[in-house]
């Protein structure tokens, strides 16, 4: 049994404010640890031709086969997860775009932008995450910290505005530095952050971001942690497809990116005594079927929208479509509504899982896929999948809920397989060598393991993740044997059915969500 979580953000409320040496600083650890970020990057296109670097760096040190995002598979909430090691519901990230009143009341926000990020820190008393980052945990340790990615989902690690000063932890996030003189430095020494068109791909601004990181923010000594957040594949994947000429040309690129920061650290003598773990936020899938999950509630009579202006009116739905997953809020939380909500959809032959925040019959507790945050949904719908092909021979095509005249080719989100299991490579002093490792693991895992690496073992262990204990040369605590279990609801009718399935892999009582789908059979419900 972990620690109670209850202290483990009383901990975190304790902290001084992140970016800066807040007391006489810990002995520094003698590894680093540098995580990389691939966004969207799925283990499948890992080859020596394709990502020579990251194929030399599994092969020296660990392979992740059984590696998993948080559902939903999505940036800001994965982002989140590696940041905290925290599952959805207790960072409370549970997708990239949510309905926040407090910060909204009208329509859904983008969890990454700095604007919602400030507001949700105005409301919550500084607890927008309410759990700590790794980087907040190390700095409180008086440590230097580097955080630097060409997305928005960067400033999740670190977000607290910061003042120029002695030890002052710096943050580039899309361009934007903290604090001050960290972007005049970018600037003088690599010109303004590039601008691209709407429909380009992001090579550009992730080789700028690895630049800056390795050129700029890596000052000496190196500090204790860096995250390095790459843009590509996700861009290129979204618009042309998973294995499409050009996303495979993309990810060479974000391989390249890699091999510069590796070469960094051997140039400066410090491969040996720094882990580097390589990363993707979630899968990719190629999207077949769309369908308009808001147009189909209001043709079933139901008042649904994608926005609330005025705010969201009783027994109203609201719809966010994210991809392969739908979330739906119905205004104050009716259940009336809710439960006919969830009886329309369980006889749709594009739906596939139900979570549902009260007990519905046929549908799994918000809580089994770990997205029971306090503002999370009514509802939350994973839709239709099939294991493929796509046109461009990848596997994974499932339904987009998004209107036929959507502009993304491909996306993530849902319950898919290829959604649902994503990239993880480590090598360094403190990981096996040459080894497959089959246990599965998460994104919730690395923030765990890095604390572990750097000696914050009570820190590790209070977190949702695991330590990575068998992939580790270094001692770590006692694991579980894995387990795969097969979770099922069902609902009944005259004439009809609605079943429902939800794979789960779990270790040390760490949950990883491998797939899931459902069915509807015979006569629509009454």
């Amino acid at each position: 049994m972990k620690p109670r979580f209850d202290l483990f953000l009383a901990a975190a409320a304790a902290l001084a404010l992140p970016g800066a040496l807040t007391a006489a600083p810990a002995e520094l650890p003698a590894h680093r640890v540098v995580i990389v970020v691939f966004d969207g990057m799925r283990p499948d296109f890992i080859s020596p031709a394709t990502t020579p670097n990251l194929a030399r760096l599994a092969a020296d040190g660990v392979y992740f086969a059984h590696h998993h995002p948080v559902y939903l598979s999505s940036t800001e909430v994965n982002g989140t997860a590696i940041a905290t090691g925290m599952y959805p519901a207790h960072s409370t990230v549970v997708a990239n775009s949510e309905f926040r009143p407090r910060i909204d009341p009208q329509q859904p926000v983008p969890l990454e932008a700095t604007a919602t990020i400030r507001k949700g820190d105005e409301v919550s008393g500084g607890h927008y995450l309410a759990t700590p980052t790794i980087a907040e945990l190390l700095q409180a340790q008086g440590w230097p910290t580097a955080i630097a990615g060409s997305k928005p989902v960067a400033l999740l690690h670190d977000r607290q505005p910061r003042a120029d000063g002695p030890g002052v932890s710096p943050v580039l996030h899309e361009g934007e530095a903290m604090p001050p003189s960290v972007g005049s430095d970018l600037q003088e020494a690599l010109g303004d952050f590039p601008a691209i068109a709407a429909d380009q791909d992001k090579v550009d601004r992730d080789a700028w971001t690895t630049a800056a990181l390795i050129h700029t923010l890596w000052k000496d000594p190196l500090p204790v942690y860096s995250l390095l957040w790459l843009a590509e594949p996700d861009f290129s994947q979204h618009a042309t497809g998973p294995g499409s000429a050009q996303s495979l040309a993309v990810i060479a690129h974000s391989d390249a990116d890699l091999g510069r920061l590796l070469a960094e650290l051997d140039h400066r003598g410090l491969r040996a005594t720094t882990d580097v773990l390589v990363v993707s936020d979630h899968g990719f899938s190629t999207f077949g079927t769309r369908v308009d999950v808001a147009a189909e509630l209001s043709r079933a009579g139901f008042a649904t929208g994608r926005a609330a202006l005025g705010g969201l009116a009783p027994g109203h739905v609201l719809v966010i479509n994210r991809g392969g997953s739908s979330l739906l809020y119905v205004g104050g939380h009716d259940p009336k509504v809710v439960r006919e909500v969830a009886g329309v959809l369980q006889t749709k032959p594009w739906a596939a899982v139900l979570f549902a925040r009260e007990a519905i019959e046929g549908t799994f507790p918000l809580s089994a896929a770990h997205i029971d945050s306090p503002e999370a949904p009514d509802l939350v719908l994973a839709l239709q999948w099939t294991r493929g092909p796509s046109a461009n021979g990848t596997p994974g095509v499932e339904t987009c809920d998004g209107a036929p005249s959507g502009k993304k080719s491909s996306g993530h989100e849902g319950l898919c397989p290829y959604d649902m299991h994503n990239t993880l490579v480590a090598a360094g002093p403190d990981f096996r060598r040459g080894f497959m490792d089959q246990t599965p693991s998460g994104n919730t895992d690395l923030a765990p393991t890095a604390l572990w690496i750097l000696g914050l073992h009570e820190a590790a262990t209070r977190m949702d993740g695991r330590v990575l204990s068998e992939a580790l040369t270094v001692p770590g605590p006692a694991e579980t044997a894995p387990e795969t279990r097969r979770l099922e609801a069902k609902r009944s009718w005259s004439g009809g059915s609605w079943s429902q399935y939800l794979q789960v892999s779990e270790v040390n009582g760490v949950r990883y969500l491998d797939e899931g789908s459902g069915h509807a059979a015979g006569a629509p419900a009454p």
